[in-house]
């Protein structure tokens, strides 16, 4: 399946959950279903602490708010196996009445796209509710005199150094990036966050780096104010038709698409792209899902997205949400199908071409 048609699958498919009733009006979800007394479980395959647990500790009580009967809505701490254990966990126990909702990340998603054997998970099997899309921008030194993305070839063969979390994190949507750009980088293993990976930038010890839009507007602006840092692109993100779209927290900057076409003179059509396009979609567009189990009932699925959609547009919300969720539109309502399917869909081709990729560059075994 071509990019493009794999868009109008995307789309159709939208078109269809909503037309089966999983967009049903908010008066009907409400009426047919009513959460009073109760207490919602939101399952987070993470530790406490992390940005998921923060993402939904922040969401939870504005869910609780607009839900039909206004019920407690905890966070439930399932961590393990990288965010598998949770997951597999959810999906073996939890019922489909509407008490128990899962949310995931891209760091979930990524060993579900690459096939690892210990996914006990299928998220087309889930019923998307809610996705929210983060952002991120890679930079380089300020002396390596690159002005923008159509001056990376002023680079030539010299190595780039990025220090990179592991080649199956979400790092692997760098390394892909990278590699698309035709740039010779060495990716140093270890890190334990992506604060690592932009200390060792400050030091001088790693050359190419990105940070998320939060850190990056934190940490690294001061570095480009001060000359030392130049920004190259950033990850852009996604609209409800899967068409990448320049970052709305840095409008000035070209996605990376755009710098790929600026730094190559072309958008490959290749299983190499695809297989970025897949990953850039899971880890940044559509980073952070909330799911129900498989068999909740369309009124119960409907109660959620219109709770949701209502949460995202409550102005105490918009005030109060800053650095946890951005500039970034939730995706929300019908829209959620298709963003959703984007980060949690991958061509069987680009899939086997990734795995291959890593077994051999750098000896993953999957």
């Amino acid at each position: 399946m071509t990019r493009i048609d794999r868009r109008k699958f995307l789309a159709a498919s939208a078109a269809t959950i909503a037309a089966a009733g999983f967009g049903l009006p908010k008066a009907f979800a409400q009426d047919a279903v009513d959460f009073a007394g109760e207490t919602i479980e939101w399952w987070i395959p993470f530790s406490e602490g992390g940005g998921s647990d923060v993402w939904a500790r922040f969401m939870a009580p504005y869910l609780a708010k607009h839900l039909p009967g206004q019920p407690n809505v905890i966070v439930r701490n399932v961590p393990g196996g990288g965010s598998i254990t949770g997951t597999n966990e959810f999906v073996a126990r939890a019922r489909p009445d509407g008490l128990a909702l899962l949310g995931t990340s891209g760091s979930t998603q990524f060993p579900f796209l690459l096939g690892d054997t210990r996914v006990r998970y299928d998220y087309a099997k889930l019923i998307p509710v809610l996705v929210s899309p983060t952002g991120g921008v890679a930079y380089l030194p300020a002396s390596l005199e690159v002005a923008d993305a159509s001056e990376l070839s002023k680079l030539g063969d010299q190595e780039l150094v990025y220090a990179s979390q592991g080649a199956t994190s979400l790092d692997l949507v760098p390394l892909l990036a990278f590699r698309l750009l035709g740039l010779n980088v060495r990716h140093v293993f270890g890190m334990t966050g992506r604060g690592d990976g932009r200390l060792a930038f400050e030091r001088g010890e790693a050359t190419i780096d990105y940070q998320t839009s939060s850190a990056y507007l934190t940490n690294v602006e001061p570095l480009v104010e001060a000359g030392t840092a130049v920004p190259i692109f950033s990850w852009g993100v996604l609209d409800t038709e899967g068409n990448v779209q320049r970052d709305p927290t840095f409008p000035d900057l070209p996605h990376f698409v755009e710098a790929l076409e600026m730094a190559t003179g072309a958008i490959p059509d290749s299983v190499e792209f695809d297989a970025y396009m897949a990953f850039f979609g899971s880890g940044f567009a559509a980073q952070k899902p909330a799911m129900l189990p498989e068999g909740t009932p369309e009124n119960i699925v409907a109660a959620y997205r219109q709770a949701f959609a209502d949460a995202a547009a409550d102005p105490d919300l918009q005030a109060a949400k800053g650095e946890i969720l951005g500039e970034y539109d939730q995706a929300v309502g019908d829209g959620v199908q298709t963003l959703y399917e984007v980060a949690t869909t991958i061509d069987p081709e680009a899939r086997e071409w990734v795995r291959e990729f890593l077994m051999s560059e750098y000896q993953v075994q999957l």
